[in-house]
């Protein structure tokens, strides 16, 4: 029982579980996106409708919601990238040079520290 106690309360757990509920919210927040951007899109370009779930090709009735699945996709998947990889690639390599740095400080410490215990 005390194993158990000790998985819950661990830090990774809890991290997992928010990670899980904001990847959720932001999941629904995505898609209200896409849904925008398809109603603009459309209005756009003269009342254009993406939904293909009526389309049939060659007898094939599964090919509409594919095609609507397909097109949801890519606009999710460039608004998850331009929205938040980029952003957070660009982030992180402006504060990991800062802490590349510092490594490289404390490697340099610790070789002089070696080179001085090497000559005693």
């Amino acid at each position: 029982m005390k194993g158990f106690k000790e998985f819950l309360l661990q830090g990774n757990l809890v991290e997992i579980a928010t990670g899980l509920i904001i990847a959720t919210a932001f999941a629904s927040v995505v898609t209200a996106f896409t849904n925008f951007l398809l109603e603009v899109i459309g209005r756009l370009t003269g009342g254009a409708d993406f939904n293909f779930d009526e389309m049939e090709i060659f007898g094939f009735q599964t090919v509409g919601p594919f095609l609507t699945a397909l097109v949801a996709f890519i606009i999710m998947a460039a608004a998850v990238y331009f929205g938040v990889i980029k952003p957070y690639t660009a982030l992180k390599a402006r504060f990991q040079t800062e802490e590349e740095e510092v490594v490289e400080e404390h490697i340099e410490l610790l070789r002089e520290i070696r080179d001085s215990l090497k000559k005693a």
